[in-house]
């Protein structure tokens, strides 16, 4: 991997900023109560939620164990078309590794993948795939620099991830991904195809066919759906409308931070994974991660430059999208869209397909054996075949 253009980084925020932190947490005030009596979950997350996770934050939650945690597999930095994009190489020992870009989405960041990283790379089982793992920042998140213009879309960000892995000396690769990372892997599979050979997908916004009679669970998913689209996209229509009113609003405001990152992480995740620790933990590193980097404003440009959600089932139609290279599917139960086999393959060349009841939006972090298992299996099926 030896390229002048490439240089070591660590995850190393300056004690100061950590204490920084921990003050303006220390002097938060909450409003004084609910908006209204028995409020619930009527008008957003519920105020027991939100106190209890600025307790946590100010009382309890460690910085630095989480930043060890990111840094147990070396960090560089690397500047594509003017554009300095961060990213984690976890290089297996194995000389059969495939090569393996993982992409997150929002309110996502690297540290999405910070459970599967290392057991791809280094597989206790010399049978099961080994991988080389490229973790990369989007433009606009953490440590990556901001898109440079406007109009960078997903595209945009498709052709440097590609340009990265081939920098990296991977002319092939796999690519696992979710959320508006799905555009980046659906850009790759349609028009990458040189290059880019097998993907994995656990997001894949698909149509089913029309006249057809639903099963249980594609009802129970429908009524879900429904319900988000209807009920749970003020922060998507925000976003994709007013950045800078967010943005200048949030970015130095941790408790901001919190809820409108933290409430995805509290809607959009299998109910029993939230009920432990462990999930408190991942919406407070990621929290953390948005505000020490100034990145929820920049972060809302995957809002504003691409595709409205109700409108991502007809995007993933249209022909110029349409998946080439073999790929994969796994839809978890709790996902905010979990589409079909009959669904998905009509967006391109669908070769595997597994359904998960346990888990949802953030899969590496809610179910990490799971997509650990499911890249295996696609690998072991279709990478010596290409």
């Amino acid at each position: 991997m030896a390229n002048e253009d490439i240089v070591l980084f660590k995850v190393d925020i300056p004690k100061h900023e950590v204490q920084r932190l921990k003050r303006k947490l220390q002097d938060t005030r909450l409003p004084p109560r609910e908006i209204v009596p028995n409020a619930g979950t009527g008008y957003g997350p519920t105020y027991e939620w939100a106190a209890n996770l600025l307790r946590v934050w100010r009382d309890e939650y460690d910085w630095y164990r989480f930043q060890y945690q990111m840094n147990t597999q070396p960090h560089y930095h690397t500047t594509v078309e003017d554009v300095k994009i961060h990213f984690v190489h976890a290089r297996s020992s194995r000389p059969d590794a495939v090569p393996l870009i993982m992409v997150h989405g929002w309110p996502g960041s690297f540290y999405e993948f910070s459970q599967v990283w290392n057991p791809l790379a280094n597989p206790s089982d010399e049978s099961l795939p080994a991988f080389h793992v490229v973790v990369p920042s989007m433009p606009g998140f953490c440590f990556s620099d901001w898109p440079p213009k406007a109009g960078w879309t997903l595209q945009d960000t498709a052709r440097i991830f590609d340009k990265l892995m081939k920098r990296l000396g991977y002319q092939q690769y796999m690519i696992q991904t979710g959320d508006w990372g799905h555009w980046v892997g659906r850009e790759m599979g349609s028009k990458y195809t040189d290059s880019c050979k097998l993907i994995h997908f656990n997001f894949a916004p698909s149509p089913l066919p029309e006249g057809i009679e639903y099963t249980k669970r594609e009802k129970e998913v429908q009524a879900r759906v429904d319900d988000w689209l209807e009920n749970h996209m003020g922060y998507a229509i925000c976003m994709r409308t007013r950045p800078h009113t967010i943005g200048f609003g949030f970015n130095d405001n941790p408790m901001g931070i919190l809820t409108w990152v933290g409430e995805k992480y509290n809607e959009a995740a299998d109910p029993e994974k939230q009920k432990r620790p462990y999930w408190t933990d991942c919406i407070l590193t990621t929290a953390s991660l948005y505000y020490f980097t100034d990145c929820i404003m920049p972060s809302m440009l995957c809002y504003y430059e691409n595709v409205r959600h109700e409108n991502f089932a007809s995007f993933a139609m249209e022909e110029h999208n349409r998946i080439t290279v073999p790929f994969g599917y796994t839809s978890f139960y709790w996902d905010t869209e979990p589409s079909s086999k009959r669904a998905v393959e009509r967006t391109g060349n669908l070769v595997y397909y597994k359904e998960r009841n346990d888990g949802g939006h953030y899969a590496a972090l809610e179910d990490p054996e799971g997509i650990i298992q499911d890249v295996r299996e696609l690998a072991a099926q279709e990478w010596k075949h290409l």
